[in-house]
């Protein structure tokens, strides 16, 4: 798949000044050894990603939710941070389509890979550290934090299609859609199949008793699969 640097840049608000820390932070590990270049990999731009992802989260945290015991900032935190959410939010930004990866993980779909993924989104915000410092990266890493993130460790919370866009909507151009794909049973007792799609990947899948509630369901699904509490 053909590497559009200067597409991702427009995608991410972000223009390098050392493109090579970008090609790095995209360089599977798979691609640097097939390459022969073993210290090329993501890796170790990952672990400084991890790193500078935890402070800016914790930074926002702290200083937006001034009523929120230490304890449950540190689940709010571990939620925004794990691997299903890191996934979640390099897919919004089509991060598989600009991987380098060897030729055995490329054939075995290593772009949809969510620990992939996630690791090359910590990447990617090291990659942006290093070039533009942390302000730089900071910006680029908010800018996924929905707005009201409080109310997303409540366990009593049920509108799970409201608290859903409240993860994405901090970029205009993600568009989430339910579609209903299918419908079970009798007339008396039908079950409708709904999935929920984010740029039309599927994120999620509802059954309910009504359109309605399958929706929700599949809201449900989809914010559990990125890290939040719902029960």
């Amino acid at each position: 798949m053909e590497n559009n640097f200067e597409k991702l840049e427009e995608t991410i608000n972000y223009k390098f000044k050392n493109i090579q820390l970008l090609k790095q932070a995209l360089s599977h590990s798979s691609y640097a050894n097939e390459k022969k270049h073993p210290n090329g990999s993501n890796e170790r731009l990952e672990f400084l990603g991890d790193s500078v992802l935890s402070i800016v989260v914790s930074d926002y945290l702290y200083k937006n939710l001034n009523n929120v015991a230490e304890g449950e900032l540190t689940k709010i935190r571990a939620s925004l941070v794990c691997e299903k959410s890191l996934h979640i939010f390099a897919k919004q930004i089509e991060l598989g389509n600009y991987l380098r990866l060897g030729k055995g993980e490329e054939n075995t779909g290593g772009r949809e890979r969510p620990s992939i993924l996630a690791d090359a989104f910590e990447a990617v915000i090291a990659a942006i550290y290093l070039d533009g410092g942390m302000e730089a990266a900071s910006k680029h890493i908010l800018r996924f934090i929905p707005k009201d993130v409080e109310h997303l460790h409540h366990p009593a919370f049920s509108d799970f299609k409201t608290v859903l866009q409240e993860v994405v909507q901090k970029n205009p151009e993600e568009k989430v859609e339910y579609v209903l794909i299918g419908e079970e049973g009798p007339d008396h007792n039908k079950r409708f199949v709904v999935e929920v799609c984010l740029n039309s990947q599927v994120i999620g899948k509802g059954k309910g008793r009504s359109k309605k509630e399958a929706e929700q369901l599949a809201a449900k699904e989809a914010l559990e699969l990125m890290g939040y509490e719902t029960q």
